[in-house]
Order: structure tokens, then C-alpha cells, then sequence
């Protein structure tokens, strides 16, 4: 049988909830630039003005797709639990050489 990595509770993967916490953050993160960007553009003029353009035009592209992207701690997957394996064998009467 194939020897199998006992699951800790270090080992498990983030809840749900601390999941969306961090994906939250990201995307609040990259949409608040977004707005620094656009208030820039006010301010500024010649080929800085383009670039913070640019920047207000594609974050909210960058921020849906690192909001999407799924987390990968140090945890390691769960692996559902294989059979049940016995401490010794089991004599069935009958069986002996």
C-alpha cells in the first residue's frame, strides 16, 4: 500500500474565509492604484499622463485576475485517507503452509 503523508492541522489548506480575506485585499489593493492613477492623470501632462492612462485601463484587468487566482501556501493538499491497514496479519484458519 502506498505510504501516505499523515494530515496535520498545519498541513490543511486556509478556510474559506481567510481565502476571501486575502483575495479582498488584492483587489482592493490594485483598484485603490487604479484610482491614484486616474487622479494623476488630472495633474499631469505629456507622456506620464499616457502611462497612468494606460495603468487606469489595464488594472482592473490585472486586479480581476489576481483576485481569481487560487492560493498557495506551504500547505499541502489533502489527501483523502486510504484503507484501513491492520498491525499484523491476520491468521485465517485454513491458510498455513
Amino acid at each position: 500500500m502506498k505510504n501516505q503523508p499523515q494530515q496535520t492541522v498545519t498541513s490543511l489548506p486556509m478556510s474559506p474565509d481567510q481565502e476571501r480575506h486575502i483575495r479582498m485585499r488584492k483587489y482592493t489593493i490594485a483598484m485603490s492604484i487604479r484610482l491614484v492613477c486616474f487622479i494623476l492623470c488630472i495633474f499631469v501632462t505629456g507622456w506620464w499622463q499616457l502611462v497612468f492612462i494606460a495603468g487606469a485601463v489595464v488594472l482592473p484587468y490585472i486586479a480581476v485576475v489576481l483576485a481569481n487566482t487560487a492560493t498557495r501556501g506551504s500547505a499541502l493538499d489533502v489527501v483523502s485517507p486510504g484503507g484501513i491497514v491492520l498491525s499484523r496479519p491476520v491468521d485465517h484458519p485454513g491458510e498455513h503452509e
